[in-house]
């Protein structure tokens, strides 16, 4: 029962706190990202970093970063030959607009990369993220709703009662 208990309790904190597994990064990362690019000696050395430093970007928390990664990626994309790095890129995207709220175009991003590889199992837990987010949203939104709803009723109930 304890254990029913716990495991209701974690999942109502998740709830509340939008518990995803995509991991953060920090900005000695992002800097240490931005010095590999521009010590690159080769091109593919360049794009290697520059996949890094997209890669950083995206999973950054400050906004500003998020946008610079989401810039780079779209500006690349149309280069990419391999069906591997356009779903890599695809995915990072999905990231991107993930992590900026933008989960009905995040979500369409990543079904991109299911239809590239179906059983990519990251790409899963990103569509299952994105759909609860949006779940969550939507209740969210519905309760806020209702609230406004009943104090609209409430109030009209009391200027009723305060004229008879």
């Amino acid at each position: 029962m304890e254990a029913k208990m716990s495991k209701f309790f974690d999942s109502v904190g998740s709830f509340f706190t939008g518990g995803d597994n995509i991991p953060w990064c920090d900005r000695d990362i992002i800097a240490g990202c931005e010095r590999d690019v521009a010590e690159a000696a080769t091109e593919e050395h360049k794009n290697d970093s520059m996949m890094r430093l997209s890669w950083a970007l995206v999973h950054s928390r400050q906004p500003e970063d998020v946008n610079r990664g989401i810039g780079m990626i779209e500006a690349s994309l149309d280069k990419t030959t391999s069906p591997l790095q356009t779903r890599e890129k695809l995915y990072l995207l999905a990231v991107g607009h993930y992590r900026n709220g933008n989960y009905i175009r995040s979500r369409q991003l990543v079904d991109r990369c299911l239809e590239i590889q179906p059983d990519w199992r990251q790409a899963s837990s990103l569509k299952k993220a994105i759909e609860d987010k949006i779940s969550k949203d939507g209740l969210i939104g519905i309760g806020i709703a209702t609230t406004a709803v009943g104090l609209v009723v409430g109030g009209i109930a009391a200027a009723l009662a305060r004229k008879k």
